[in-house]
């Protein structure tokens, strides 16, 4: 018998978070978008979050919904407390309590008018967007899943505990090498009710990777002992094995997401 899968044996979607309610910050395009569509292949019924782009947000919802499950859109601007605390409560309340949380939503700084904006404003974006608001959403959703159980999965970044020279290599080594360190952190505080885990994506080709140098191309390639950007879908995967039944002994952990990292550099 061949040990080879059959076409229509791969294509076949399993369906492990049917019924599950699922939450999805920053989920209008790019990584959070692949992880939004992902859990809803899996089954479960999404929250799709974005900060101002009603548009993008709504197209995920509908392509959801094209998938057979529930879908609300919410926009939340998260460098504000109050509207991470009004985000809480409607999450909470569109289906009477929440199963699945992913905190996914980042500042962009790599493009857009902020790419122009100083050290100290891009890191006072970060410090709100990033951490700040992952860590009080984390904390508070993880408070109210206690009860049910649950699941969290944060967003780190590979190389956050080697370190990368430059200015944004510096804020996001601190601001999420200051996320995964929570990750593990609170873990420990919800257990064992509620799992807490990180993804730390590597090289993702998003909207910066599309318009990236020809040598931020081949730092990319080169550092991945894959030899390829990542992609949003490839995150995407991840999370869902993470808050999948077969991720059920898995906590407390940082699961980079780059293909395996080459340190130093390497000539082909």
């Amino acid at each position: 018998m061949s040990s080879q899968t059959s076409p229509a044996a791969a294509s076949i979607v399993i369906r492990d978070l049917s019924d599950k309610t699922a939450v999805v910050t920053g989920a209008s395009s790019g990584i959070g978008r692949a992880i939004a569509l992902e859990l809803g292949r899996a089954g479960a019924n999404v929250l799709v979050h974005a900060r101002s782009n009603g548009e993008l947000a709504h197209e995920v919802a509908e392509q959801l919904r094209e998938g057979d499950v529930m879908s609300h859109v919410v926009l939340y601007d998260f460098t504000e407390v109050t509207h991470q605390d009004w985000f809480l409560h409607e999450a909470f309340s569109w289906r009477n309590g929440v199963d699945i949380w992913v905190n996914n939503a980042g500042a962009d700084i790599l493009t857009g008018a902020a790419a122009e904006e100083s050290f100290d404003e891009k890191l006072d974006r970060l410090l709100r967007v990033d951490l700040l608001a992952t860590i009080r959403l984390a904390r508070a959703a993880g408070q109210k899943m206690m009860e049910t159980g649950g699941v969290i999965v944060n967003s780190g970044w590979d190389q956050a505990e080697v370190g990368m020279a430059g200015d944004s290599g510096e804020m996001f080594a601190a601001i999420k090498g200051a996320i995964m360190a929570f990750s593990r952190s609170l873990a420990k505080s919800l257990a064992p009710d509620v799992r807490v885990n990180c993804v730390a994506p590597g090289w993702i080709k998003t909207g910066w990777g599309e318009q990236a140098s020809e040598s931020w191309h081949h730092r990319a390639e080169e550092e991945s002992l894959l030899g390829r950007w990542g992609t949003p879908e490839d995150v995407g995967r991840a999370v869902r094995f993470l808050v999948s039944p077969e991720a059920a002994f898995i906590n407390g952990q940082v699961l980079s997401v780059n293909g395996g990292f080459r340190t130093g550099s390497v000539s082909k």
